[in-house]
């Protein structure tokens, strides 16, 4: 079988050899869509092309590809794209890829609120998902962003741009990001770092940013912050909703109670756990 980095192989046999040297399947489709500028949706453009050859230059960008994908680098990193929402974001190594699990936050916050107007938070936004799949499902809402990181903020203003969805974007730790005139909010929403600093699970996503993923020796230094600084930026009646790990959502209804929010509860993620958890201010 030809290797990938072969030049004058065909597609058929490109994937073939990717698959032989480790790859899933679906991985080295998606590869090859890459090089090739097809979207990852045209995965039935290979079948009906298996006999186009592959130029030269991809096949030897290819075979790095294929090393990289082999150490572990996510794919979403390697393609610079992921999907989220219906959305085709853009990412890479400065912001932690969009998972189908944070959806659920999305989906809950988009039936808390009405469809008409409404103000809505997303702290630490990365890649900009949450913020652009709620501004997307609901074009009337005021949508805001934040994030400490520069780097990635600009991943996510590139992504707003992009996708021609006005965001309101601001730069810093948490609410401390918003300008003196930014009114309370409706919903504000967070996937925030919840690891722990000595978590093993840490070394799986060792090519994702760490300062997105870890906070504190129990993983709760950033929910603890959030919870207790956000009534001064909720309306009467607003929810914060929070992603978490799935052994946290017991303390952290606890913090949300203990800070005077009502209507606390959590909502399960794809596998079945307790990943979001969430309460209304009633002052």
């Amino acid at each position: 079988m030809a290797n990938p980095a072969t030049a004058g192989a065909s597609l058929a046999q490109h994937q073939a050899a990717l698959q032989a040297s480790g790859l899933e399947r679906l991985d080295a489709q998606l590869l090859l869509l890459h090089l090739l500028g097809k979207p990852a949706t045209q995965r039935s453009w290979l079948q009906a092309h298996d006999t186009d050859i592959l130029p030269a230059p991809g096949a030897a960008a290819l075979a790095s590809l294929l090393q990289r994908r082999l150490s572990g680098e996510p794919l979403a990193y390697l393609t610079g794209q992921k999907a989220f929402y219906g959305l085709a974001l853009q990412v890479n190594a400065d912001v932690l890829i969009p998972r189908p699990d944070t959806e659920t936050l999305v989906d809950w916050a988009l039936n808390l609120l009405p469809d008409g107007s409404a103000s809505v938070l997303d702290l630490g936004t990365g890649s900009g998902a949450m913020a652009l799949a709620l501004k997307a499902t609901r074009p009337s809402w005021q949508v805001w962003a934040t994030d400490l990181s520069a780097a990635a903020l600009s991943v996510a203003q590139a992504n707003a741009k992009r996708l021609n969805l006005a965001i309101q974007f601001g730069q810093g730790s948490w609410f401390a990001a918003l300008p003196a005139r930014a009114s309370r909010f409706d919903c504000i929403v967070a996937n925030p770092p919840y690891i722990a600093e000595h978590d093993p699970h840490l070394a799986a996503l060792r090519h994702e940013p760490q300062q997105a993923l870890t906070s504190g020796p129990d993983g709760l230094g950033d929910l603890r912050r959030i919870i207790a600084e956000a009534p001064a930026h909720l309306t009467s009646g607003g929810w914060l909703l929070l992603e978490h790990g799935f052994d946290q959502a017991e303390p952290v209804r606890q913090l949300l109670l203990a800070h005077g929010f009502d209507s606390v509860q959590s909502r399960c993620d794809l596998a079945g756990l307790e990943r979001c958890s969430g309460g209304q201010q009633l002052r």
